[in-house]
């Protein structure tokens, strides 16, 4: 009689990007990138299943049914990268909006890479974690880590920021599709060497700073604000309702607000009630990396032994 499957319940934050400067194009084709990841409050669930077996069947319970899902060809990867084999069950619910610079789909796949190690009874340390990331997504290798950090390059450079403190905001994700393709082709032409020397040191210094504050910067505001005006009139509002700092993230569509006190979140919320009939809005809260790796350990305790990272199976060898 075969052994029943192990079984985790696990939560995929989204990030929002607290600066984004974008200095030119790349060889390979890639943007080069400067900016700061941070994980918020915001978060999918995958219900995920393992059972041995002697070959791999991979299972999605997907309510978008996307072709190519990250979610599979993490799964997918992972059983390669263990050299496993097994039926691998996986129950998607999604919270996170699409296409809304809010990485939920990478998100989802760097669940996947870290809780299937864990109830497959199997190893897969950092390094090899982040290279398979990479292959999925330049947003992926974050996940892993979590909290608040700078990457370069194409985003998957990381290196990890200290958590700040734990600040609450508002989200709003507009019901509009921003192309992140089409904002790099209008971004282009306006990128200079002159312009990226001045956007490295600015960069700098904001991240020396804490990282988040008044002069932060998300270069695809311009080009897409022009092309989306309704994106613009969301910031102006976030900003009269009284955000210390707000902002776009990623490509868009979706914009922040950070506020002071969980009580000027509230109000804020109550604010943008009249203008968001068609949006949709949420209360956020920043989650630093000590917390997010908390988040795992909860969901994986069942399945793992102390409290290292990356997170490591009890059923290991």
């Amino acid at each position: 009689m075969s052994a029943p499957p192990r079984r985790a319940r696990v939560r995929a934050l989204a990030k929002i990007n607290l600066d984004l400067r974008v200095l030119g194009c790349r060889p390979d084709g890639y943007h080069e990138l400067r900016t700061v990841f941070q994980t918020v409050s915001l978060a999918d669930t995958l219900e995920i299943a393992y059972a041995p077996a002697r070959r791999t069947a991979i299972e999605l319970e997907d309510p978008l049914a996307l072709p190519e899902n990250l979610v599979a060809r993490a799964a997918h990867a992972a059983m390669d990268a263990m050299r496993a084999t097994g039926r691998v069950h996986i129950r998607l619910v999604k919270r996170i909006p699409m296409g809304a610079g809010l990485g939920g789909g990478s998100s989802d796949a760097a669940a996947v890479l870290l809780a299937l190690p864990a109830l497959a009874g199997r190893r897969l340390e950092l390094a090899r974690l982040c290279e398979i990331a990479a292959d999925l997504g330049s947003d992926v290798p974050f996940f892993l880590l979590g909290g608040a950090a700078v990457g370069i390059g194409r985003g998957t450079e990381l290196f990890p920021l200290p958590d700040g403190a734990p600040r609450g905001g508002v989200l709003v994700a507009p019901r509009v599709a921003v192309s992140t393709a089409e904002a790099y082709r209008r971004l282009s032409p306006r990128l200079t060497i002159e312009l990226q020397q001045n956007k490295m040191f600015s960069f700098q210094s904001q991240v020396w700073d804490g990282g988040v504050g008044t002069a932060s910067v998300n270069d695809f505001e311009d080009v897409v604000f022009e092309q989306y005006p309704v994106l613009a009139r969301w910031k102006k509002r976030l900003i009269r309702a009284g955000a210390l700092t707000a902002m776009m993230t990623g490509s868009g569509s979706a914009l922040f607000g950070l506020f002071r006190t969980a009580g000027e979140v509230s109000t804020a919320l109550a604010e943008l009630g009249e203008y968001a009939e068609d949006e949709r809005t949420y209360r956020i809260s920043l989650v630093g990396r000590a917390r997010y790796r908390a988040l795992w350990w909860r969901a994986l305790e069942e399945h793992i032994t102390g409290k290292v990272w990356p997170p490591r199976s009890r059923y290991a060898q």
